[in-house]
This record gives C-alpha cells, structure tokens and sequence, in this order.
C-alpha cells in the first residue's frame, strides 16, 4: 500500500507524505486521488469487500465508478496482474486504516437522474452546458447517468461527479480515457480539442449539478490553467 499512498496521501510543506492524513486524498498530476480511508461518507467505508476487490483488479465496481487518469493507469499496468490473494490482502489492510472525513466531498448520490432532459436540473443551470452533453454525452452516459449498454460509463454513484471541484471530471472531459485492464472494452473519447474552455466548463458544471450531490463552479479559467498543465 506504499504506492497508494504517493498519490492518496497529501503531503507536508516539505512534500513528506502527511501521515497524519493518510490516504485521505491529493492532487497528483492534475487528477484527484480520492479519499480511501474507512469513512462512510466522504471515503470507501460504505464499498464492499467484493467492490473493493474489483475496482483494484480491474479499475471498475457497479455503482461506484471507473479508475481513469493515473489510477487507470496502475490499474491496467500493475493492479490487474497481481493475485486475488494479493488484491484480498490489500483490502483487508484499508479497512484497518484510521477513517477521516474529507470535508468538501458529500455523500455520493446514489440515485439516477430523471430520464428526461428537461428534468433534474436547476432552472438557473448553465444551457451550454446541456447542450454539449446533448451532443456529445447522452449516447453513452443516458440523460439517467446509467449506461444502458456500456458499465463502465456510468455516472450514478461516481465520486468524481459528487466532487464540487469537478477536478477528474474536467480531466476526464479533456483527456478521454483509453483503458486496457481484462474486462474495459469501452474508451471514451478526448474532448480537449472540440470544445472551448467556456462549454467544458458549462459541460463540468451540467454534470455534476445533474447527477451529483453538489454543484461545480468550474470557470473557463480553470479549464484554460488545466490544459497549461499538458
């Protein structure tokens, strides 16, 4: 567990891994390693055993998300090929470690969206924002946020879209996913390069107010600081 920690765990001023937060969640390289601690709420203490095992071996667990960015990346060039005993073990070791509370991240939502597109929403929610999603989301990901015929892209329950930060979100968005773990046939195409920095932005904000449990305020500043990082 010394690897997740490297990105699960926040570091000091002098970028020491912050043991005393341990595995509550960072930034790394753009992308936001969650929190992994025991926490009910804002952690993996409501995931099952059989989730766990699964999202460490293959990158996905029904309801929970899909590992993409950097944890895509472990997933598919190092988790996938250790033994079941191995991944056993490594479950059995977080749900020793102390549970701690991330603030800013609710509850995730656990509840689809309404199947239709003029539902769910706030009024006040950002029209570009539905319209790209529209276009260029809805086939994959439904109006409902569960796929219908791709598991790996659905939204309902994902803390990526319950994160008000919209971080992975955002990344996701621009960046696409290309996943090579046993059973991730699905890639998601990159929208870096088709929409601007104020539709991804209205996009982020859509979907999170859509099918998470708090709002984004992603600005197309923050989008255009993103991509600087590439």
């Amino acid at each position: 567990m010394g690897h997740c920690g490297e990105c699960h765990t926040p570091r000091n001023l002098m970028q020491a891994l912050d043991q005393r937060h341990k595995f509550t969640g960072a930034v790394q390289a753009g992308w936001r390693a969650y929190n992994i601690t025991p926490d009910q709420k804002s952690g993996i203490g409501a995931w099952s055993d059989a989730d766990l095992a699964h999202y460490l071996a293959l990158g996905h667990a029904d309801g929970r998300g899909t590992a993409t960015g950097p944890m895509g990346e472990a997933v598919d060039n190092s988790l996938q090929y250790l033994k079941p005993g191995d991944i056993s073990a490594m479950v059995t070791y977080l749900r020793t470690v102390t549970p701690i509370a991330s603030a800013d991240l609710p509850e995730p939502k656990p509840t689809p969206a309404p199947p239709s597109y003029a539902q769910g929403v706030a009024v006040n929610a950002d029209p570009k924002g539905e319209a790209v999603y529209a276009g260029a989301c809805a086939g994959c990901h439904d109006w409902t946020g569960v796929s219908t015929g791709i598991p790996y892209a659905t939204l309902t329950g994902v803390r990526a879209v319950n994160d008000p930060t919209a971080t992975n979100v955002v990344q996701i968005i621009l960046s696409g996913a290309h996943r090579r773990a046993a059973d991730a046939g699905a890639v998601m195409p990159a929208f870096g390069g088709a929409y601007s920095d104020t539709e991804i932005a209205s996009l982020a904000n859509y979907v999170t107010a859509r099918f998470g449990a708090q709002p984004s305020a992603v600005t197309p500043q923050s989008i255009a600081a993103l991509r600087a990082q590439d």
